[in-house]
Formats: structure tokens, sequence, C-alpha cells
């Protein structure tokens, strides 16, 4: 097991368990997956683990904020590791891959809003889309 891991789990007050893990293990390797996607990769280690158990484990890991959901229009939650920056993301707008984007100016928030209500903006959420090289090539 990822000490590493284990000790985040631990450090957002939730038990080290075998599902956990293997959700963070598989976030590690697979940026932007759903629920499905992430159960299919689980499943094979864990054969008594349920879809409804990774949407769970999901829902847990974040509120703990040790994984990011995102919802591009158009798609179901996505959810990612890369979660300690303001990062955005590319979206192709024919096959649906999805790339992360860098802060586009400056620093977090990286957008200044022309007016807040009064609201204290910690995170900008910025989508880009678009089609994505290999879309672009099987263009007509």
């Amino acid at each position: 097991m990822d000490q590493t891991l284990e000790a985040a789990l631990r450090k957002a007050g939730l038990r080290v368990t075998a599902g956990r893990m293997a959700v963070l293990e598989a976030l590690e390797s697979m940026a932007h997956s759903s629920a499905e996607e992430v159960f299919e990769a689980v499943s094979a280690g864990l054969p008594t683990t349920s879809i409804q158990s990774v949407h769970n484990i999901l829902a847990d890991l974040t509120t703990a904020g040790l994984i990011r959901r995102i919802e591009p229009a158009g798609s179901a939650g996505l959810y990612e590791r890369r979660i300690h920056d303001n990062h955005h993301h590319v979206v192709c707008t024919r096959c649906g891959k999805v790339d992360d984007v860098d802060c586009v100016v400056g620093h977090a928030p990286c957008l200044d809003p022309s007016s807040t209500s009064g609201f204290a903006v910690s995170t900008a959420e910025v989508t880009f889309w678009g089609l994505c090289p290999a879309c672009q090539a099987a263009a007509p």
C-alpha cells in the first residue's frame, strides 16, 4: 500500500480501507475519470465492490478534499487527483477527451471578476472547448 495515500486518508479523518486506497491509486494514473471508469479499474482487485460503493468512496474523497470533481457540460462527473492548484480544463467537443490547462493568467484564482458580490473568491473554474489533436486529424 502507498503510505503517502494512507497518510492523506488519515489526515483527512478517513479510515484507510481497501476500496479508498484502490480508488485513489486508480486516479493517480487515470485523471478525469468517471465513476464507471474508476469502478472498472478497481473491480478486478476488489471483486466484491459495487458501483454504488465506488460512488460513495468518490463522494467521501471529494468531500475530504483528496480528489476533485469536475462537471463539463454534457458530461458525467469526472474525478482527478490534481487538487493543490487552480488549474483549468480543455474538453474536446467531438470525443469528450479532457486535459488539464495551467492557470491562464497570474496567480490563483487566475481571473479577476468585475464584481464578486461580496464573496471572497478562492477558485476559478474555466473550461475551454475545442477539438483535440486526434479529432482535428480525423476531421474532413
